[in-house]
């Protein structure tokens, strides 16, 4: 295929956005204290609501979803987190909150295999923990933690803040920070919500705040009370990504009418063409039973197929997909199902692939 020509991803991110949301970017600029970028932002935060099932704040970063993991350690962390770990994006949250000067232990899991909520009882029996961090969807594994059942063990323990890293789930697997008792749920723009890269967003609540007020040196950029202040006015501390905004905008439009349920059954049905594919081609989960992610499948590989050599096949037929992460790189591959893709797009990946095995 020409050097030009596009590539569909169907990588965990960033993953394919419609030309119609780009066109979104192409709006002419304006100024980021001005009357029309406030309007932009009140229009926009209310359709954020249903994104993390909250009545509450919602916060607006020009920054990665990592850019959060810093927030939520620097704002919500007063004398230790617990963090839990059982894939690459837990890590680097406990990585994070070491880097912050924050007391923070890792309840290490086995990659692969779900949290469990005993788990956490155990661990917040034995330490002194006000708060724990907790990827939602593990990107490295495809394992769909249980963050309602781990949420109903930290309920147990009224100082702990509990703070959600939803990433590669928010907009493909309904959140419902509210009725959970999330304190913090945070996500970013190019994954399930199908957007360029560039954007993070979060729910806070009343009990994050109150800990972030008690808190000295939070920083600057990401003090939850600087944007509580900034988006009164409906603003933002720092100049917000005026075009990422707009295209926000416009596919938070585009959800609404596609409808919240409709959007995350769409996602359900993602995962069962991509499952039943991996079990009649040959491969496996790298999830376990249960608990697999319904936006992104980690394919255990007993076919030692060359992910490179597959992935240059799809490329010329304008598809990519990923391969494993980190150690898992060649024992496993990623097929994303999140953001806008279609059944039918699916189908295409899923017999494409399959072209690539009998030759």
């Amino acid at each position: 295929m020409p050097s030009d020509a596009h590539v569909k991803l169907f990588i965990p991110g960033p993953v394919e956005v419609r030309p119609e949301i780009l066109a979104a970017q192409t709006a002419p600029m304006i100024g980021h204290r001005s009357p029309e970028y406030a309007e932009l932002q009140a229009r926009i935060v209310p359709k954020l609501r249903p994104l993390f099932g909250t009545e509450g704040r919602v916060f607006i970063v020009t920054a990665s979803g990592s850019g959060l993991q810093e927030a939520a350690v620097r704002n919500c962390v007063a004398r230790r987190c617990l963090c839990l770990v059982n894939g690459a994006f837990g890590a680097r949250w406990h990585q994070v909150a070491l880097a912050n000067g924050k007391q923070a232990d890792a309840l290490e899991g086995s990659w692969g295999v779900a949290i469990r909520p005993e788990q956490v009882d155990e661990w917040l029996q034995a330490g002194d923990y006000d708060a724990i961090t907790v990827v939602f969807n593990e990107t490295s594994t495809g394992v769909l933690n249980p963050v309602p059942e781990i949420a109903a063990v930290v309920h147990q323990y009224p100082d702990v803040l509990l703070l959600v890293d939803a990433v590669s789930a928010a907009g493909g697997v309904e959140v419902r920070a509210d009725k959970w008792g999330i304190d913090m749920c945070l996500t970013s723009s190019q994954k399930a919500l199908a957007l360029p890269p560039g954007l993070a967003l979060c729910s806070v609540s009343d009990r994050a705040m109150a800990r972030a007020e008690s808190i000295p040196h939070r920083g600057w950029y990401f003090d939850f009370l600087e944007y509580e202040n900034y988006a009164s006015k409906n603003h933002t501390p720092a100049t917000p990504a005026i075009s990422l905004m707009r295209a926000l905008d416009a596919q938070l439009d585009a959800i609404v009418t596609e409808g919240w349920e409709v959007r995350f059954a769409r996602h359900q049905r993602l995962m069962g063409q991509v499952h039943t594919w991996v079990m009649a081609n040959g491969f496996g989960f790298y999830a376990e039973a249960g608990y697999r992610s319904p936006t992104i499948t980690a394919v255990r590989n007993p076919r030692d197929v060359d992910v490179g050599t597959l992935n240059a096949y799809l490329r010329g037929r304008g598809m990519l997909i990923s391969d494993g992460y980190g150690p898992l790189k060649g024992e496993t591959f990623r097929i994303a199902h999140m953001g806008d893709v279609t059944e039918g797009e699916m189908s295409d990946l899923l017999e494409t692939i399959s072209e690539f095995l009998e030759e």
